[in-house]
Formats: C-alpha cells, structure tokens, sequence
C-alpha cells in the first residue's frame, strides 16, 4: 500500500519509489541504524549553543551575532519545519538594534549528529543567504559536504517516525 510520502515530495519518483519499497519491506530502520549507529550529546540550550557557535565560527566568523540558540518544543508542530532562523528588528531609543536567533525542533534532542549538523548548516547558511537559491545551498555543501545526501536521510527519518516511531 502506497501512503504519500510528504517529507520526499521534491525529490524524483526513482528515490520517492526506493523509500516506499524500504516502507513496504520495514526496511528503513535497519537502513538509518546502519548509516547512523548513535545518537549526539547535545541535549540541553547550553550545549546547543557551543555545538552552533563552533560551526558559525569555523565557517561564518564574519556573519552577523547569534543572540539566541535553543531548543524548541513547538517548531515541527506548528511551523511543520526543522528549525527557524528568525531576524528581529527593534527600534531602541534612536537605534535600530537587530537580533539573529537560531531555534531547533527538540525532535533533534535524540538523533543522529550528522542530523543536528545538517539542520544547524542550513540555519546558519541563512545568516547570509535568506532564500534557498543556489548561492544558499552552495554554502550549506562549503560548511557539509555531504549536505544533500544527509538532508535526504533526515527526511527518510522523518518519514520512519510518522509511520513507525522514534527510533533512537
């Protein structure tokens, strides 16, 4: 029985078809457990924060301030997104002051580290490239490499939750 796959919607029928054979054979666990054993450590806003800020200052040391980091419980519920990167303006007194704030969905608390990374690069790739152009996903592939084929198993996981749970 074929269900819509939503989080593969963009991709070609060739690898929409692949996911929905491993759906069939409930196959796509074993897969995402061969690729991606263990879980990261990064559990708590603290620790969220130093794990972005390192990638920022390896790759984006010129960009402008993170004023926020954190975890957020309501992002992939109500947004139907991973994570948010948000830029406040406020006028204060005669300033204009502006703030970046990086928020991740908490269904990242428990995943595989090359899933927070994905997730982080493409929020911190927003701090120079506001839309998802080709200068935007050049940039994610400078800060990871492997950037597409690790967004394609982020989204392979996403389909494994709504069908059969958390597997981590």
């Amino acid at each position: 029985m074929s269900i819509p796959l939503k989080y593969l919607s963009t991709y070609s029928p060739t690898v929409q078809n692949q996911v929905q054979q491993m759906l069939d054979k409930n196959t796509l666990e074993k897969y995402l457990l061969h690729k991606y054993p263990n879980v990261h450590d990064v559990t708590n806003d603290k620790r969220l924060r130093c794990y972005v800020m390192d990638i920022k200052n390896q790759y984006l040391k010129k960009s402008s301030p993170l004023s926020q980091i954190k975890f957020d419980d309501k992002i992939h519920i109500i947004n139907n997104a991973l994570g948010l990167h948000t830029y406040v303006s406020r006028v204060q007194g005669n300033k204009l002051k502006s703030k970046n704030e990086i928020r991740i969905g908490s269904l990242f608390k428990k995943a595989p580290e090359a899933f927070l990374s994905m997730i982080t690069v493409h929020e911190l790739a927003h701090l120079k490239e506001k839309d998802h152009n080709k200068a935007f996903y050049k940039l994610c592939q400078y800060m990871m490499s492997d950037y597409h084929q690790v967004e394609l198993d982020l989204r392979i996981y996403l389909t494994q939750i709504e069908q059969f749970g958390d597997i981590y």
